[in-house]
């Protein structure tokens, strides 16, 4: 039992004026976190619990699925990433410095380079594999911009685990193992959650799913079949078929050239013509590692980058800025068709729906129409290029599509052998042949963790913690200290909780008991034990639960085991 008199948890009235989601208030006015610098903070003492018990859940799922525990460094020698060619193509979120000897590190912000160098050295045999090892450790993202407490943080604390197989059938086992080991973690936390398709990023490998904590204030959209357990995040998503872009006779003749002075976006340009969104062929000009790449698709769909990334596999593409557009078509931006341009043209899917539609001329003021895909440009190749919208349909089944919000929370990978085979981390086969080995990475960010649940669980009068990653599952509230027959039975009932596994606020601060009844809700212990005046004399203390709002008079005689089959019953609602 522990007693708030001496316990560190300053908790505050006002809403800090630079928290700009519920989490990152509820903490820092809960008394849980206190900012250092710019996304990194100081976690107090509740906050450290609530971390811990995250921690351990993960810990224990980890060890069932059979993965090994390690400890990395969180300095690493540039050496690494220049061999896994990711020194370079990370971005300045790697914080690079020199030590006194002039040598390259990095602060880590994942370890694929590290544990792969570690299992290049001690792997030797396919008897030896498979094998998953994991750690929990501090990360550093210098990310350009910090924001949501620890939602977006530039110093957090991350679970990161590595597998290794010896061939794909193993790796996809390996995968198989971690998605049910993150589905158990985070039901175990007691969260509302959605592992989706997503694309691979910096990371890379062959595919991935990202397990996300549904919350309306999430960053990330969603996309959903109401029909199938389709799911992906908006960057990943498929799109269906094309079918509801208006159709047109094709023209027998050429394009033709009409003005359109000042006349930019499609928007503008379809009500000055009177042509329809859909019938347009909006052309997007991309600067990317692999040259200059138009992409067309339909006037109403917008531009999937990373879908177009993918499709060229580059390491990096960009929208073209004014003076490149220029240099590509002759003309400014709002003006850009595919007839007669010199660059790489790619076509999304919806372009196969326009039999004749407009575009930019490639010169101002101008655009042309009666344009025919196939006779007057074409496309290198058709893929799909764009972004899900409402009303499109699911692409395994046709089902409605559904949009939600998520958190990522959590993150699998199917690496393949992308460090593998730059590392050359290899292993010799039952006939003596060497073979790389092939990877999986998992990761699950701690801190963000518990953000979210915040994000999901709370109230008008702050957390409402799941009691498996609350800091407290009780608090026993004595509401006059000066009264000391009733501290003492108060005392004795916290001891007796605490004897039988309850982890318990005690609250012997001199208080008003108003002040004692909103830090409880704010700190969003689960179950509160109030010892009145009134109450104690008739033998009585109440027991509130801080989710229902309920709140039952019982003996005290019996305060202990209600409080105890209350404990159990929330523990059963995060039973994995």
């Amino acid at each position: 039992m522990i007693r708030y008199s001496g316990y560190l948890m300053p908790t505050t009235k006002e809403t800090p004026s630079d928290a700009e989601v519920v989490s990152h208030r509820l903490m820092l006015r809960a008394g849980l976190i206190r900012k250092v610098a710019s996304g990194i903070y100081n976690y107090l003492p509740a906050g450290l619990r609530v971390l811990r018990k995250v921690e351990g859940i993960i810990r224990e799922e980890m060890d069932r699925a059979g993965a090994q525990e390690v400890l990395m460094p969180s300095v690493i020698p540039a050496e690494l990433w220049k061999e896994s060619g990711r020194w370079d193509a990370y971005g300045k979120e790697l914080l690079r410095f020199r030590d006194r000897a002039d040598r390259e590190f990095c602060l880590g912000p994942t370890h694929e380079e590290v544990i792969t160098d570690l299992v290049r050295r001690e792997v030797r045999s396919y008897r030896q594999l498979p094998l998953n090892l994991y750690q929990i450790q501090d990360k550093f993202r210098d990310e350009i911009r910090p924001r949501f407490g620890l939602m977006r943080g530039r110093e957090f604390f991350m679970k990161d685990a590595y597998s290794f197989d010896a061939d794909e059938e193993g790796a996809a086992g390996s995968y198989q193992k971690m998605y049910d080991a993150y589905s158990r973690i985070f039901r175990r936390m007691g969260l509302a959650f959605r592992a989706v398709e997503a694309d691979t990023g910096p990371i890379g490998g062959k595919s991935s799913h990202e397990f996300m904590v549904i919350a309306d204030s999430g960053e990330d959209a969603i996309v959903s079949c109401g029909a199938c357990e389709y799911s992906a995040n908006v960057e990943k998503a498929e799109c269906g078929p094309e079918g509801s872009v208006p159709a047109a006779t094709p023209a027998p003749g050429p394009p033709r050239k009409v003005p359109t002075p000042g006349k930019r976006t499609i928007g503008e340009v379809s009500a000055f013509l009177g042509i329809a969104p859909g019938l347009f062929f909006k052309t997007l000009l991309f600067e990317t590692d692999k040259g200059d790449v138009a992409v067309v698709l339909s006037g109403k769909h917008e531009v999937n980058e990373v879908k177009v990334k993918n499709r060229l596999g580059a390491d990096w593409v960009k929208l073209a800025g004014e003076e490149r557009v220029r240099e590509i078509t002759g003309a400014p931006s709002g003006y850009a068709g595919p007839v007669g341009l010199s660059a790489r043209v790619l076509a999304d899917h919806s372009v196969r729906g326009i039999a004749s539609g407009a575009t930019g001329a490639n010169e101002k003021d101008a655009h042309l129409v009666d344009v025919v895909p196939g006779r007057d440009f074409l496309p290198e190749s058709y893929a799909d290029l764009r972004l899900v919208e409402e009303g499109d349909r699911c692409p395994r089944c046709s089902g409605p599509i559904r949009f939600s919000r998520g958190i990522e929370v959590g993150h699998v990978f199917r690496l393949g052998t992308k460090y593998s085979v730059a590392l050359s981390a290899t292993y010799l086969d039952a006939f003596g042949k060497e073979q790389p080995i092939v990877m999986g990475c998992y990761g699950i960010g701690v801190g963000r963790t518990a953000a979210a649940a915040i994000e999901q669980h709370h109230d008008d009068d702050g957390i409402v913690w799941p009691i498996s990653i609350a800091p407290f599952e009780a608090c026993v509230l004595p509401v006059n200290t000066k009264n000391d027959g009733l501290v003492k039975e108060a005392e004795r009932v916290g001891e007796e909780l605490s004897a039988r596994g309850i982890e318990v606020l005690f609250d012997d601060r001199d208080e008003r008991a108003g002040i004692k009844f909103k830090d409880a809700d704010l700190v969003g212990i689960p179950l509160r034990v109030t010892f009145g005046e009134k109450n104690y004399e008739a033998g009585c203390a109440e027991i509130r639960d801080r989710k229902t709002g309920r709140t039952d008079r019982v003996e005290i005689s019996e305060v202990v085991a209600r409080v105890c089959t209350a404990a159990q019953e929330k523990k059963k609602e995060c039973a994995p």
